[in-house]
């Protein structure tokens, strides 16, 4: 899909996610979805266009450091619950608790004991979110060998993307085969009815985009409420004289240089 053909389609989306936002902050509904996947899949820029026109006091994203030293004493899903959604929030997760599926056990920072513990756990912690009012969503979004090799290139060799690129990834890229192993134990083991994984096809940035965000429309129920969407009439703006307000000036004293004065 090319630029043209995205933004054509990303305004329409971009209406009924404002229309499922207000419902949410209306009706109180809590959302969390999950944005798991591969190294550059591409989660980051499905939750930025996500994210790109929606009131981040609503729409919320979690991508949390590796753990501290205390919350590595804690019930591993302690530091999570803490950001769950509250009634009117949508939670978006840039990985999640899932670490301890696939990443932690592929690079050793979980032993057999406490992965084995995890899957066990999971789906009965997330039957206790959706009983609780939760909306739960879960998404892998799948990146192809060749795709992923392509992006990691790029990001070697552009200096502005260098940040995306850390010792860990660069690790996982020599483990392609474990991480596969684990993940398919992953979807085997977590895949239920109150909480099922869906796959996004990542290999087309844009498709990915729109495909996760129209998925999310179909899932989540809201309505459009025609008197929140309607033009608002906005007050006359009060003048100077009014205020007996005069210029000091001090405004064009601070002024930023124009850089690019004369174009």
């Amino acid at each position: 899909m090319n630029s043209e053909e995205f933004e054509n389609e990303i305004g329409d989306i971009e209406f009924e996610l404002a229309k499922l936002q207000e419902t949410v902050s209306r009706k109180g509904v809590k959302i969390a979805i999950v944005f798991e996947g591969r190294d550059a899949a591409g989660k980051g820029g499905v939750i930025k266009t996500i994210m790109n026109r929606m009131n981040p006091r609503i729409w919320r994203v979690v991508a949390l450091p590796k753990p501290s030293d205390r919350e590595r004493t804690q019930w591993y899903f302690q530091r999570y619950v803490a950001h769950l959604p509250a009634a009117g929030e949508i939670v978006l997760f840039d990985r999640s608790w899932y670490n301890r599926a696939v990443v932690e056990p592929v690079m050793g920072f979980c032993d057999a004991e406490q992965h084995e513990a995890f899957m066990r756990e999971v789906p009965l912690f997330e039957k206790m979110l959706v009983d609780s009012g939760v909306i739960l969503i879960k998404y892998w979004i799948h990146v192809s060998a060749d795709e992923q090799e392509k992006r990691f290139q790029d990001r070697a060799s552009d200096p502005r993307k260098r940040w995306k690129l850390s010792p860990i990834d660069l690790e996982a890229r020599k483990r392609w085969a474990e991480f596969s192993k684990y993940r398919d134990k992953m979807f085997d083991l977590t895949h239920t009815d109150h909480a099922p994984w869906r796959v996004v096809d990542g290999d087309d940035k844009e498709k990915a985009r729109l495909n996760c965000a129209r998925s999310i429309l179909d899932i989540a129920p809201y309505e459009y409420n025609k008197e929140a969407f309607a033009p608002i009439a906005l007050p006359a703006r009060q003048t100077a004289q009014e205020a007996g307000y005069a210029k000091s000036g001090v405004k064009d004293r601070l002024l930023v240089k124009d850089y690019y004065a004369g174009r």
